[in-house]
Formats: structure tokens, sequence, C-alpha cells
């Protein structure tokens, strides 16, 4: 059986920001260590026809300066690429652009660290009303996928199931426990607890799961 918990506590999450092309930007970022050499979760990453086995189906060029389409999501162009450590790439969804950038990193007792940043220009009052959990549950979900990739047998999460998934008892939970630790994170980075607090709830609900009592 999957471990709910126990891959919500795998993950590393912070919230920052930091200066990108002359604006300050908000940072989400979500790091986790998966139990396979650098070169295999970079194929992972970067293989158009291993990412449909946890992430989802994708088209284009995944090459510098190629553009790619997730299906049913973000599009956008590789902007920088240097396997198999890291790559970046612009995040383009509902009229927007972001970033995002990717880094791998081996382990000095075994693994691979993965650690993505979604850097995004928001302004104060679309941050107030979600907070870093907007993307950030969505990357939850996304490296959960991952995790699963790398799993045990019987572990893995066909991408095609996931909508029934997250409107399972087992989804909802983890929609739940992701957006409470994206609360915490965003609070450990300064945010008033109560604005922590209403953010936190409407981006559970905006999931589909049910903001705690």
């Amino acid at each position: 059986m999957f471990d709910v918990t126990q891959q919500i506590d795998a993950v590393r999450r912070q919230v920052g920001a930091r200066e990108y092309q002359g604006r300050t930007a908000k940072v989400v970022t979500v790091g986790q260590t998966y139990g396979a050499t650098v070169e295999d979760v970079w194929d992972a990453c970067t293989n158009a026809e291993r990412i449909p086995r946890w992430f989802l189906p994708v088209t284009g060029e995944l090459r510098l300066g190629g553009r790619y389409q997730l299906e049913g999501n973000a599009g956008g162009v590789v902007e920088r690429c240097e396997p198999p450590l890291s790559f970046a790439a612009t995040w383009e969804f509902g009229g927007e652009v972001s970033w995002i950038e990717v880094l791998l990193a081996e382990e000095p007792e075994g693994g691979t660290r993965f650690v993505l940043q979604h850097i995004a220009h928001v302004d104060d009052e679309r941050w107030a009303e979600y907070g870093p959990g907007a993307v950030g549950v969505g990357w939850d979900l996304g490296i959960m996928g991952l995790a699963r990739h790398f799993g045990a047998p019987g572990d893995a999460l066909d991408p095609k199931e996931g909508t029934a998934w997250l409107a399972s008892e087992e989804g909802r939970r983890f929609v739940r426990e992701s957006s409470e630790s994206w609360y915490e994170a965003n609070v450990a980075a300064g945010e008033d607890e109560a604005a922590a607090r209403a953010a936190a709830d409407r981006t559970t609900a905006a999931y589909g799961g049910t903001a705690p009592e």
C-alpha cells in the first residue's frame, strides 16, 4: 500500500523570493531523494516516452530551445539543458508565463536528490488568495508520481487514473496533508498565520479536498 503521510514527510518544501528578469518573483521549491542514479532520474524527467508513466503525456522537442506541451497542462520552451544535472524551461499556462528549474545531485549515501523550483511573478492579491499551495500541491502530486515510479512494485499510479485517485479518500487525504505542509512552509517564510491558514484552506478546496475544521 502507498503511504500518503510517508510521501508527504519525504518532501522538503520551501517558500521564498528572488529577483528574476528585473522583478521580484515568488519561488516555490520542492525536493525529494529517490533511490535511483542521477542518470536514471534525468531520463525519467526528460525522456518523452517515460514522462507519461509518472506525470503527463508530452509532445514537442525536449531539447535546448525546443518547445514542449504537456497534455491538458502547461507548455513552454527549454531555456537551459545541462545533462544529467539540470534544466530550465518556461511554464506557460492560461496566458501567463512562469519558469521552472530542475536540479539533480547524487547523495553521499546513495540515491539522487531532485529539486524543482517554480518561479513566478505573482501579484499580492493572488498570492494572498491561495499562497504557495496553488502550485505547491500540484508539484507534490508530480513528485509523488515520480516517487511511485521509482518505488516498489505495486506502488506506481497510472497517470490516466489521476483524476479518479484524487477523488478517492486517499487522494483527498494527500491534498489535505500537502496543503497543510505548504501552510507550514508559508508561515516559516514569514507569512501571517491567519492569512496563511485562509489561503491553505482555499487551496485545499480548489484541489477537491476538505479543509480541516
